[in-house]
């Protein structure tokens, strides 16, 4: 269940695993649409989604572009809200959160991954990390953060003397530097070549491997998916089928 806390922001505790399920639920989305109104046009980027992540998993969520998959994420991390169904984190329903608590959800609960950077070309590498463990409940040294990333020998660099593989583990570093429960990954691969995507993706797994971290990966390239526990695919704002890998591929062994 979640409960709210002394200031009002969400306190997580997770619910019990479906009877058919061997690991705690983290998310259950039931029926979720997302509708966007442009003047007389409707536009249906979710047409009820049911789906669960759980505790520790590595989920890759597949689709093509407009199947909804980036729109889902948005909701799953408290970014955007849906139109009908429930979005339930821990048992609570996200949308019968307010805004400052939702401030908190994503503050306390999450890290996000972007397919552009963000970083601040101003600061160094442990600098940009700082912005957010300076605001964290609990966070991890920005040095042990960039590390875990493999970026230990990077920190005092900037943004311009990075590579766009090295930035984006920065970013990383950045998101997993709260010790967030869920990683949230948003075609974190979509602006590399292979080699330094995998480079990426290498970050990634060893965040969720390593820190537990419940992990959703959004990407179109079917390649990826080799690599989680189990594949989601969408298409046309619907959970079109579940794969579950019986072996995660490393990603090391992926090519694309």
């Amino acid at each position: 269940m979640v409960v709210h806390g002394e200031h009002g922001d969400l306190v997580a505790t997770p619910e019990p695993a479906a009877p058919d399920a061997t690991r705690q639920v983290v998310f259950r989305a039931e029926g979720v649409t997302k509708v966007y109104r442009m003047g007389d046009v409707e536009i249906h980027a979710l047409r009820g989604v049911d789906l669960e992540l759980y505790a520790g998993e590595l989920a890759v969520m597949l689709g093509a572009s407009g199947s909804g998959k980036s729109t889902l994420l948005n909701i799953l991390g408290g970014l955007d809200s849906a139109t009908g169904g429930q979005v339930l984190y821990g048992g609570r329903d996200l949308a019968g959160a307010g805004e400052k608590a939702l401030t908190a959800f994503r503050r306390d609960h999450v890290g996000f991954v972007f397919q552009f950077y963000n970083l601040i070309s101003s600061l160094t590498a442990r600098e940009n990390v700082a912005v957010v463990t300076e605001i964290a409940r609990d966070p991890m040294p920005p040095e042990e953060a960039l590390a875990l990333v493999g970026l230990a020998d990077r920190v005092d660099h900037f943004p311009s003397q990075l590579s766009g593989g090295e930035q984006q583990r920065v970013a990383i570093a950045r998101a997993i530097a709260k010790r967030p429960a869920v990683l949230l990954c948003d075609e974190p691969t979509g602006a590399l070549d292979s080699k330094t995507g995998v480079q990426v993706l290498t970050a990634i797994e060893r965040i969720n491997r390593e820190l537990g971290t419940t992990t959703a990966v959004i990407t179109h390239n079917v390649v990826i998916g080799e690599m989680a526990d189990r594949v989601i695919h969408l298409s046309d704002g619907r959970v079109s089928s579940v794969e579950v890998n019986e072996r995660r591929a490393s990603p090391t062994e992926l090519h694309w």
